[in-house]
């Protein structure tokens, strides 16, 4: 197995683009599948009442879940991609620091979540960190 050699790096637009991809749909598919849990109900309780065959059904049948699994995958592949053109070092921290940003404004809009002062201080830090990371 050989070593790759260092090539030359994208632009700016070109990574912020690309981590912008994997943040953006990596958020997508995390609010459908918690959108499809919301809406399910407690598996447990599904399972005592119907077995596990009937939990399973409930998620299988809610198109909100194949939604949210073909972003994850999309943001899956966008990450494999950013990985072929950027340093992992920039990839790996700024995508899921700031998906934890953008999950948390897309939990307060799209689910209705409280999101506390304490989380809305964590994602200010979190975006100070990618800043200090990428420059």
């Amino acid at each position: 197995m050989t070593i790759p050699t260092p090539t030359a790096q994208p632009g700016l637009w070109s990574a912020t683009a690309m981590i912008a991809a994997i943040v953006l749909l990596s958020t997508a598919g995390e609010v459908l599948t918690a959108a499809t849990m919301k809406s399910i109900g407690d598996l447990d309780e599904i399972r005592v009442h119907s077995g596990m065959k009937g939990a399973i059904r409930a998620v299988l049948t809610c198109p909100l879940f194949f939604a949210g699994v073909s972003f994850l995958a999309l943001a899956f592949f966008s990450l494999l991609f950013a990985l072929n053109h950027l340093n992992l070092s920039l990839v790996a921290p700024a995508s899921a620091s700031l998906t934890l940003v953008t999950n948390a404004i897309a939990g307060k809009i799209f689910l209705k979540e409280n999101v506390d002062r304490r989380r809305w201080t964590a994602a200010v830090l979190v975006c100070i960190g990618v800043y200090l990371l990428a420059h």
